[in-house]
């Protein structure tokens, strides 16, 4: 899987907060559900306590730069909603990566080192 699709409707966000598993970090919070669609779909909000637009604007870039790098390991059809923490507009692109990363391996999203191997 090597691209994402960008959800757009409030309704698969509103799908994704209320019946989509929840995981934190200090920098990032991920919602996430499977779908059926054959493709990740990707969101990305930021709230107004994060900053003025230029701050939420480079939160959004900084977690889309990441996740191109992760969609690759991506191991099925997932929905995801990222939501920017005050934290994240203060971080790289590389450590908000390995954020993702981290969140997704323990909840099994992502290709392990053996699958990779094997295909």
């Amino acid at each position: 899987m090597s691209h994402f699709v960008t959800l757009k409707l409030n309704g698969d966000f509103r799908r994704l907060y209320n019946r989509g598993r929840a995981v934190t970090n200090p920098a990032l919070v991920m919602y996430y559900s499977k779908n059926r669609a054959g493709i990740c779909r990707i969101g990305i909000t930021t709230g107004k306590k994060i900053g003025n637009a230029v701050e939420r604007n480079r939160s959004r870039r900084i977690i889309r730069e990441a996740f191109r790098s992760v969609v690759k390991d991506v191991d099925g059809d997932f929905d995801i909603v990222f939501v920017a923490r005050s934290k994240t507009k203060y971080q790289k692109s590389t450590y908000i990566e390995k954020v993702m990363r981290d969140m997704m391996l323990s909840e099994h999203m992502l290709k392990t080192e053996n699958n990779g191997a094997e295909k």
